[in-house]
């Protein structure tokens, strides 16, 4: 599946790629302006790319065509869960790391972010890599075929720094699912930075602020 990008630079020569995938229902475009907050002039020049998800019937939303990276199946998203469009997605995502590699970017200045579905498939995608990224970003998000994690994640990964932020109010993702999300990578080993936030569904200034501050120590 080749997926729609939109590009942005700091600069020219970048020195590391942050890749954001969407929630449901949105597109590339959608995280655009929040990356234009970020101040990471003291690393270098950055790439962001900003990938759209196809447009795939939904049945949560009654069938509903939208741009998903995978079906959602039910309001329990832990108890039915559409693993073979997650993998398929998660392959979409390997070929846009592999194509920043081959642009000069190594894997260790690479971070993988998203958003609510996002989240969840940079948290796929980023414990199963088969070489060290700079981090994994998951704003609203969960953690994917959860059971599986300990047998799929990389060993390369294991010491990967994440970062997971979700909102108190969040009345879409759970906050019970997504804690659950970070016990179980801590569980695992994993070094899981956590924020909290009074917010719903959503991005906030300060939640910004903080990423942004994680992310000049992941690729310092």
């Amino acid at each position: 599946m080749s997926l729609e990008v939109i590009e942005v630079q700091t600069g020219s020569n970048p020195v590391a790629t942050i890749l954001i995938m969407h929630g449901l229902g949105a597109d590339g475009r959608d995280f655009v302006p929040i990356a234009e907050q970020f101040d990471l002039s003291s690393i270098g020049p950055v790439r962001f790319l900003f990938p759209s998800a196809p447009s795939i019937p939904v049945t949560i939303n009654g069938g509903h065509v939208m741009p998903a990276w995978y079906d959602i199946l039910g309001a329990d998203l832990a108890k039915r869960e559409d693993e073979a469009g997650l993998r398929h997605s998660q392959a979409s995502i390997e070929a846009l790391i592999a194509h920043e590699k081959s642009r000069g970017i190594a894997a260790s200045r690479i971070v993988v972010a998203g958003f609510s579905q996002g989240a969840a498939l940079a948290l796929m995608t980023g414990l199963r890599h088969s070489e060290r990224l700079a981090g994994i970003v998951g704003l609203s998000g969960y953690l994917p075929l959860a059971d599986k994690t300990a047998a799929e994640c990389s060993a390369a990964n294991r010491d990967v720094p994440i970062f997971l932020a979700h909102g108190l109010r969040d009345g879409v993702v759970a906050l019970p699912r997504a804690s659950a999300s970070r016990d179980a990578l801590v569980a695992l080993g994993y070094a899981v930075e956590w924020h909290e936030y009074l917010m719903e569904h959503s991005v906030c200034p300060q939640e910004i602020t903080d990423l942004q501050r994680w992310l000049l120590r992941a690729l310092a």
